[in-house]
């Protein structure tokens, strides 16, 4: 079989794709900021270097048969799905810990994931910081998630189910209510986003606002 460069370019973009899902599938507030970021390209990095090591097994050893683009396809949809497996697991202490190409793959993997959570976790304090400057938490929870939910259309009954029970712990909880204003607004923001809280926010004005405005 003729193999090209377009063979190894095109596997490689199959790999950083599914990277890339799967890092839009955890940050689903502001998936193009979390896509954006060093660490981020360099989590897609790995998942497109593990797929070209892929194809060249596969090709190595005449998996999936003679079709070219079977063996690009398989490569790069299931890289990592090989490669995050274990041979065997050794008992350390009080840990399993795997050994194979899971063992060192995941330590990088993990890494640039928690490097994308700081910076977002940066960027979304500023933000709902600024959001929820003034915000009486009564009112705003008992008028401000059905509004911002009133606002999406595709949000679903799962999601909705999940932000539910984060209300109701909050609500529970003992803490100032400037806090847990805020930790309203995170938690809005998971499911909505920035812009559609802030618009929210915005809307409900003074309904939600505390007396002082502080």
């Amino acid at each position: 079989m003729n193999w090209t460069w377009l063979d190894w370019a095109a596997v490689a973009l199959i790999g950083g794709v599914v990277g890339a899902s799967e890092l839009i599938s955890r940050y689903k507030d502001d998936p193009a900021a979390a896509i954006r970021s060093w660490p981020a390209w360099f989590y897609v990095a790995i998942n497109s270097t593990a797929s070209l090591g892929a194809l060249g097994l596969i090709r190595a050893n005449g998996w999936f048969g003679p079709g070219r683009w079977t063996q690009i396809l398989m490569a790069g949809v299931s890289a990592m799905a090989f490669f995050r497996t274990s041979l065997f697991v050794v008992r350390a202490g009080d840990r399993d810990v795997p050994v194979g190409p899971s063992g060192f793959l995941q330590i990088y993997l993990a890494a640039a994931d928690r490097a994308v959570d700081r910076q977002r976790a940066a960027a979304r304090s500023d933000a709902v910081a600024s959001v929820m400057k003034g915000i009486d938490f009564d009112k705003a929870s008992k008028a401000l998630p059905p509004y911002c939910l009133a606002l999406m259309q595709n949000v679903s009954p799962e999601d909705q189910q999940v932000l539910d029970r984060a209300l109701d712990a909050l609500d529970r909880q003992e803490a100032e209510p400037n806090v847990k204003a805020l930790l309203l607004g995170i938690e809005l923001l998971n499911v909505v986003g920035v812009d559609v809280l802030t618009t929210a926010v915005k809307s409900l004005g003074d309904q939600i606002r505390s007396v002082s405005g502080v």
